[in-house]
C-alpha cells in the first residue's frame, strides 16, 4: 500500500467528490466550500480564514471558469495568513459518475489523475511546509474526557463550542479535532474551553 504523502496546509476545493479524490492522494485537511455557496457560508469562510492563518490553505479549484470566480473570491476573502494557488491542467474530458461533461467540457479536480495533482501541489511548493512544533494529540477520545462526545448532552456542547468558535455546525467530531489541533494542544484544551464555553466551565472539565 502506498504511503499519502503529509500535507500540512489545509486544501479547499470546490465539492465532496473533490475532497473524496484527494483523500485517496494525500494526508490532509481538506475543506469543501460547496461550490458558490462558500458566498453565504460566513462560518465556513471562517474555518478557511483561521486555516490559513495558522497551516496555511491551498486553494485547488476546477479549472473552469465557475472555479476561477470562487478562487478569485477567496483571494478577496482571505485578509491574512498563507495562501497557495494550485491549478490543474484545462484537460478536456467527463468524470465516471456523470452523464454528460460539463459546461466547458473539462475534467474537475475529482477527474484529474495521480501523477498530475502530485505534480500540481509540488510545483506550488506545498510540501516544503513544516508541521507546527505543537503535537497534534487533541483525539476523539480526548474530547470524550471533556463530556463533548459520549455523554448525554455531548452534542449540545459540541455545537455550542462550534457556534462560539464560529465554525460550521455539521463539521464533525474528526473535524474539529484537527481543528483544535491547529490552535492548542491537549494539556492547552482546558483552557480554550473555558474561554470559549465559560457557561459549562464545570462541564468541560475532566
Amino acid at each position: 500500500m502506498t504511503t499519502r504523502p503529509k500535507i500540512v496546509p489545509a486544501i479547499v476545493v470546490e465539492g465532496k467528490y473533490d475532497k473524496i479524490r484527494l483523500e485517496s492522494v494525500v494526508d490532509a485537511v481538506i475543506i469543501v466550500t460547496g461550490g458558490f455557496q462558500i458566498y453565504r457560508n460566513d462560518a465556513q469562510l471562517a474555518l478557511i480564514r483561521h486555516y490559513a492563518e495558522t497551516t496555511g490553505v491551498v486553494i485547488l479549484t476546477d479549472a473552469d471558469a465557475a472555479g476561477f470566480q470562487i478562487r478569485g473570491y477567496l483571494k478577496g476573502a482571505i485578509h491574512s495568513g498563507k495562501v497557495y494557488h494550485v491549478y490543474i491542467p484545462g484537460i478536456h474530458g467527463k468524470e465516471r459518475r456523470k452523464s454528460a461533461p460539463s459546461a466547458e467540457g473539462l475534467l474537475g479536480v475529482e477527474g484529474i489523475d495521480n501523477e498530475t495533482l502530485l505534480f500540481a501541489l509540488e510545483r506550488a511548493g506545498v510540501f516544503d511546509e513544516q508541521p507546527p512544533a505543537r503535537p497534534a494529540d487533541i483525539t476523539p477520545a480526548v474530547l470524550y474526557a471533556y463530556g463533548l462526545t459520549g455523554a448525554p448532552d455531548c452534542s449540545a456542547l459540541r455545537m455550542a463550542l462550534l457556534k462560539a468558535m464560529q465554525l460550521p455546525m455539521h463539521l464533525s467530531v474528526k473535524g474539529l479535532c484537527e481543528v483544535l489541533c491547529t490552535m492548542t494542544d491537549a494539556a492547552g484544551l482546558p483552557e480554550l474551553l473555558r474561554r470559549y464555553l465559560p457557561e459549562y466551565a464545570e462541564e468541560v472539565t475532566p
